[in-house]
């Protein structure tokens, strides 16, 4: 019995102090517990482990908002929406950011930031299926949703207004390419995805396309547990989203998470995707251990190979040059590269070559510029790149910037320019074709890796339990 009252005053005070911290601002007591506790979902658009780390557009966000309260971050993952919405009743998050649209029925039970993005929920089909134009055109056809979503609320809303007969499965998962790959392999016909998740992960399912947007665009925003409404947390966060706005920061993550490049077709993502499953298995052990020789990302080294070879190793170009990396027979030479039709050999020779153009580039030129000036260096040479360099800073253009210096590069074609420069006439245009499909590839590389690596959702372990061992357990209770 004493050990059972000792039991119940521990959960009073802890109860106690739980409402203590409740009824303080949720500011100050972010600021007495040294950490922010944000909750987000796992993907290419939010979250993710990368080869540095911890990163993502929300990460990103999260970390300079922590950095500016001087505190800690600590960042947790919903494997669904409800369960992301949960932590902040339960009071276990301070902040829920994953890329959520503002909606009333949200509005009216969680404080919401003002908006710092904003996305269009998408129809999604297959290339090969009927395109859906309309509402109309959906009638009939089952469509994936993310379960807790705002794309539920649409949907119920749209078929209440326009008393149509839409079928829609909930898909109890925070991920949306979990509902993409529904439709890939026709367990669904249709999914709604927001335009940023499609846009950025529709290179792991090239076979799918958007059909329509289902609404206007919406406001992306945080949103705070209810304690927090008129808090000094909410106006703090809403002046940070105002400053970082008008000083180029989202911009900037803008630019770094869903840059995408007009010039990659459809067809040369999907062709990539199936040369990784059927060819890259052969070399990723290679590639991985010359990568880790050279201190590359080994995602990095595997798009140049493939862009140079199609992951072939007795590849021979009109012009001679050969192997996984196409060397050609001077620089092979350089490097010591005695067979240049053997894979490892002209994977470390390529990636020595690369490393070097990389090393040869002014110290105040940093990453990923310098990787991105390097490719095309490697493509067209160092002395066309440094014409091309001059040329940005003639132009006006920062010649440390890979998007000025590809702004500047296809000018090399130009005798209007060209004859102007010392090196003279140089393929620019496929300088810059190059380097943009490499980092393309890298991208798919990338995000596929971080997904493997990826924690997965608990497995309710009772599912796991035999029936007939499950009906022992109950007679022995």
């Amino acid at each position: 019995m004493a050990f059972l009252r000792n039991i119940s005053a521990l959960l009073l005070a802890m109860s106690f102090l739980t409402a203590c911290d409740v009824a303080r601002d949720p500011l100050r007591a972010i600021q007495d517990r040294g950490e922010l506790r944000f909750i987000t979902r796992n993907g290419p658009t939010t979250y993710y482990l990368g080869r540095d780390g911890e990163q993502g557009y929300e990460y990103d966000m999260a970390k300079a908002l922590a950095k500016e309260l001087d505190v800690r971050l600590v960042v947790e993952q919903a494997f669904t929406l409800d369960a992301l919405f949960s932590a902040l009743d339960r009071g276990e998050a301070d902040i829920a950011g994953a890329g959520l649209t503002l909606t009333e029925d949200r509005a009216t039970h969680y404080p919401a930031t003002n908006p710092y993005a904003h996305q269009r929920p998408q129809v999604i089909y297959k290339v090969g299926e009927r395109k859906p134009r309309n509402l109309a055109d959906l009638r009939g056809l089952s469509i994936a949703v993310m379960s807790g979503s705002s794309h539920e609320d649409l949907l119920r809303d749209l078929a209440e207004k326009d008393e149509a007969d839409f079928r829609w499965v909930s898909v109890p998962t925070s991920d949306p390419l979990e509902l993409m790959f529904q439709v890939n392999t026709d367990k669904a016909d249709l999914a709604i995805v927001d335009s940023r998740d499609f846009a950025i992960q529709q290179n792991l399912v090239p076979r799918l396309e958007r059909a329509f947007d289902l609404s206007d665009e919406r406001d992306i925003v945080w949103y705070l547990p209810a304690q927090a409404a008129e808090s000094e947390l909410l106006s703090r966060i809403n002046s940070f989203l105002e400053e970082r706005g008008e000083n180029g920061f989202f911009a900037s993550l803008e630019a770094r998470y869903f840059a995408q490049d007009a010039n990659i077709s459809r067809v040369d993502s999907q062709t990539f995707v199936n040369r990784v499953r059927r060819d890259l298995r052969d070399y990723q052990q290679l590639i991985e251990i010359v990568a880790r020789e050279q201190d590359l990302p080994w995602e990095l080294l595997a798009a140049i190979s493939y862009q140079e070879s199609h992951w072939d190793p007795e590849a021979t170009s009109r012009t001679g040059v050969r192997g996984m990396m196409m060397l050609t027979r001077a620089t092979a030479k350089d490097l010591g590269v005695t067979n240049r039709t053997d894979p490892a050999q002209s994977l470390r020779g390529g990636a020595r070559y690369f490393q070097d153009l990389r090393r040869r580039l002014p110290d105040d030129i940093y990453e990923p510029d310098r990787s991105w000036l390097a490719l095309a260096a490697y493509n067209i040479g160092r002395a066309h790149l440094e014409d091309a360099r001059i040329l940005t800073e003639r132009q006006g253009g920062d010649p440390h910037i890979w998007a000025d210096v590809m702004d500047a590069l296809p000018l090399l074609e130009d005798p209007a320019h060209y004859s102007n420069l010392r090196y003279g006439y140089a393929r620019g245009l496929e300088a810059v074709r190059y380097v943009q499909n490499i980092r393309h590839y890298y991208n798919i590389l990338r995000w596929q890796s971080a997904r493997d690596k990826a924690p997965q959702p608990p497995v309710d372990v009772s599912e796991l339990i035999p029936e007939a061992l499950r009906d022992l357990q109950l007679r022995a209770l």
